[in-house]
C-alpha cells in the first residue's frame, strides 16, 4: 500500500526572515512521509516561483535572491506525488525587507534657554525600517536610556538646565535591524537667553510717565501758559 502523504515542511536553511536588498536565502521543502517521486513547487503570494522533482526522500532546496520589494512576503511550498490526486501545502514563511535608516535630525522647540528652565530635545530618522532605537548624548556622555520607537515618530527627552555646563553640544544616534547602520545626528546647542533686569520694567514705566508729562506740558503751552503770560503784562 502506498504510504500516506504528509504536509511538507518549509524551513529557512540559509539567511534570515528579515532581509536586505541583494541578499540570498535558501529554503528547504520536505514531506517526511509519502512514496517518491515527488514534485515540490514553491509559491510566493500564491504565484509559482520554482519547482523541483525528487526521486527520493531528500528535500528540495530553493535559493532566492531578494532583488526588489516584490520578492518579500509570504512563501509556501506544495508537495505532489504521482499516486496522489492532488498535493499538500506547507506552513508559510514571511520575509520582511529591512532598509537602512537616514541620518536623524535633532531639534528643540527653543534654541535659547536660561538656568532653571525645562527644555525638550527630539530625535527623528525619517527613513528606514521600524522599529528604530534612539540614544541621546551630551558630548560623549549618554544622557538617557535608549528609546525604541515602533512608529515613525520622534524620540523625546526632557532636560533641566541647571548650570552653564548644560549648554554643551547635544547629539543623538539611531539604528535599526539593518546591519552596521548606526547614524548620528547634527549637533545642537542651546544659547543662554539674556535675563531681563528687575529694574527694567520700573525704568520703562518712569520713562513713559516722563514722556507723558512732557507731551502734556507741550500741549498746555498754547492754552494756559501763553494766555496767563499775556494777562500778566
Amino acid at each position: 500500500f502506498p504510504e500516506m502523504q504528509s504536509n511538507p515542511k518549509l524551513v529557512l536553511v540559509q539567511g534570515a526572515l528579515n532581509v536586505v536588498m541583494k541578499q540570498n536565502v535558501t529554503l528547504s521543502c520536505l514531506s517526511e512521509s509519502g512514496s517518491p517521486p515527488v514534485r515540490y513547487t514553491l509559491f510566493r503570494h500564491n504565484q509559482q516561483v520554482s519547482a523541483l522533482n525528487r526521486s527520493d526522500m531528500t528535500p528540495a532546496l530553493f535559493t532566492l535572491t531578494i532583488s526588489s520589494a516584490s520578492d518579500v512576503g509570504e512563501y509556501k511550498c506544495k508537495a505532489e506525488y504521482n499516486i496522489s490526486s492532488g498535493g499538500k501545502y506547507s506552513n508559510s514563511l514571511h520575509f520582511t525587507l529591512i532598509e537602512p535608516i537616514s541620518k536623524p535630525v535633532l531639534s528643540s522647540p527653543t534654541s535659547q534657554a536660561k538656568k532653571g528652565q525645562n527644555v525638550t530635545l527630539s530625535c527623528l530618522s525619517e527613513n528606514g525600517s521600524l522599529p528604530i532605537t534612539y540614544l541621546f548624548f551630551k558630548g560623549t556622555q549618554n544622557i538617557s536610556p535608549q528609546k525604541t520607537m515602533q512608529k515613525r515618530e520622534a524620540a523625546v527627552i526632557f532636560l533641566f538646565i541647571d548650570s552653564l555646563s548644560d549648554f554643551g553640544t547635544y547629539k543623538c544616534k539611531a539604528n535599526n535591524s539593518f546591519p552596521n547602520n548606526t547614524k548620528y545626528s547634527n549637533g545642537f546647542n542651546f544659547t543662554l537667553a539674556e535675563e531681563r533686569s528687575h529694574s527694567q520694567p520700573l525704568i520703562i514705566s518712569l520713562g513713559l510717565i516722563l514722556l507723558l508729562l512732557i507731551i502734556g506740558f507741550a500741549l498746555a503751552i498754547p492754552f494756559f501758559i501763553i494766555p496767563l503770560y499775556k494777562a500778566s503784562e
